[in-house]
């Protein structure tokens, strides 16, 4: 068994050895036979390649060949235009040419003809300067004469003829005066008064007269102790947080509040009224309730300046301009309650406004603006227009309604048609009657100032003023005051009136003359 083992064995052996030389010889020849495929495939690409290489080289010759002649003819072709552009500019110089010289022959001929022309002005002058000295020898010869004739030396004669002429100009100025002065006043009146009656027609406000003290009526007169409280800490405490003066007469059932600034004098009155309703009077009472009072008279300010953008149709107001237009509702002037003045001032300028054509809201709103200064001119320093005109400036509001706030009194000339309606609409306002009111001893003053204007004058023999000082009548002396005088005295009059007389509306200057000659028959 052994031995056939082994057998078997070698024979496995040998196989293998066998199959090993087989591989080796396949390898070898396989490698021999690739090897020259390769060998040939190199050759064949040699060759095609060596072929392209040929080929290009022809290609290239050829595309040079044809791009050489190309060039050639654009060099032929660019020479050609390059003569031709020559050619040209060389005939366009050659006409500027002939152009500059034409000119210049023109411009020796205008030349020569200025210096011919200057010659003859020149020319010209001599003879002047020689025919002026020949008339100021024979003027002065006249002069000369005249003044042997006549007896008077040229300054006396000038004199005289200045004199003599000084009436008959004032005559002619007075006459022209009183033509132009007639004439404008017949075209303004019948457009003015159809405008303002239309306008006073269609607006009609309610005014309030206020004071400066305000009456809280009592239930008895045993409040008045408790109103006072135990040694005055009550009262005093009411008039610290308010400001106003609380007045406890003999008057029975009344307590009297008194205070130039009527906001004040209103939120004392409220807390007073809360405080009697209520009963508990202390000073912590007091306190709370006149805090109470002070918000409550803010919030009718509110509404008010918000009531008077409301009843104007002007919207788009700052809010504190809202604020200091409702208190203008607790302001008076002449009895008259400023926020209802403007609110009618605004009404009358719109009108007006549209009539004429003009900005109706513009109108409006500078007519309910134009007191606004009065609102804070117990606070602040200056004129209660420099105040308004500030105060808007501050909150951006158009130059043309600053412009209207700081005329509407004359302290500036107007110079926009607003402006001019507003200060008219404001006259009406404060003029018609019941409208404002004044105390009898400012009544009387201005009355006498008024005279005393009138009867400053030269010639004036007695003044009267009537009409509630709306007309001044005044007689001259006819042998001083000649008829062509009291045109210009009338206009002087009034321009005194208006420079240092404060009225409301405006005044009628009314000058009288009269001549009498009396002789007796015997």
């Amino acid at each position: 068994m052994m031995q056939t083992g082994t057998v078997v064995l070698l024979c496995i052996i040998c196989a293998v050895v066998a199959g090993g030389g087989f591989g080796a010889a396949a390898f070898y020849l396989g490698m021999n036979y690739r090897k020259k495929v390769a060998e040939a495939e190199v050759g064949s690409a040699e060759e095609q390649a060596k072929k392209i290489i040929n080929d290009a080289y022809k290609t290239a010759e050829a595309k040079k060949k044809e791009i050489i002649v190309e060039a050639r003819e654009e060099i032929q072709r660019l020479r050609t235009d390059a003569d031709r552009d020559i050619k040209e500019r060389r005939s366009e110089v050659s006409r500027q040419e002939r152009r500059m010289q034409q000119k210049e022959e023109s411009l020796d001929r205008k030349l020569e003809s200025a210096e011919k022309k200057e010659e003859a002005i020149q020319e010209k002058y001599r003879l002047a300067e020689e025919q002026l000295a020949e008339a100021e020898v024979i003027k002065r010869s006249q002069i000369e004469q005249l003044e042997r004739i006549s007896g008077l030396t040229a300054s006396q004669a000038k004199e005289q003829l200045l004199e003599s002429l000084e009436g008959e100009l004032a005559h002619e100025k007075a006459l022209r005066i009183s033509t132009y002065e007639q004439q404008l006043r017949d075209e303004a009146e019948d457009k003015a008064r159809n405008i303002l009656s239309l306008a006073i027609s269609r607006c009609a406000a309610d005014h309030v007269s206020e004071a400066t003290v305000s009456v809280v009526t009592l239930p008895n007169d045993e409040m008045k102790g408790r109103i006072i409280g135990r040694e005055g800490r009550n009262i005093r405490a009411l008039e610290n947080l308010t400001g106003v003066d609380l007045i406890i007469d003999d008057t029975p059932e009344a307590i009297t509040l008194s205070s130039f600034d009527p906001v004040r004098r209103e939120v004392a009155r409220l807390s007073l009224e809360k405080l009697i309703t209520d009963g508990r009077i202390h000073p912590a009472r007091i306190e709370e309730t006149v805090e109470k009072a002070r918000r409550e008279v803010e919030a009718k300010i509110k509404a008010e300046g918000e009531r008077a953008m409301m009843e104007t149709n002007v919207h788009g107001l700052h809010h504190e301009l809202v604020k200091l237009l409702g208190r203008l509702h607790y302001r008076t002037s002449y009895g008259q309650n400023v926020l209802a003045h403007s609110i009618e001032v605004a009404q009358l300028a719109g009108i007006m406004a549209a009539e004429l054509g003009v900005d109706v809201t513009m109108a409006k709103r500078a007519g309910l603006l134009h007191d606004i200064g009065k609102a804070l001119n117990h606070e602040i320093e200056g004129s209660h227009v420099q105040i308004g005109v500030d105060i808007c400036r501050k909150y951006k509001e158009n130059p043309q309604i600053l412009h209207a706030i700081e005329a509407h009194h004359g302290d500036v000339e107007t110079k926009t048609v607003i402006a001019a309606l507003v200060q008219a609409a404001d006259a009406v306002s404060a003029a018609r009657p019941g409208a404002r009111r004044e105390n009898v001893e400012n009544y009387i003053k201005r009355l006498e100032k008024l005279e005393a204007i009138a009867s400053s004058f030269n010639g004036v023999e007695k003044c009267y003023a009537i009409q509630a000082g709306r007309e001044i009548r005044i007689i001259v002396k006819p042998e001083i005051i000649r008829d062509d005088d009291m045109v210009l005295i009338a206009r002087q009059m009034a321009e005194r009136i208006e420079n240092e007389l404060e009225y409301p509306g405006q005044i009628k200057i009314h000058l009288l003359r009269e001549s009498r000659a009396i002789d007796y028959a015997k």
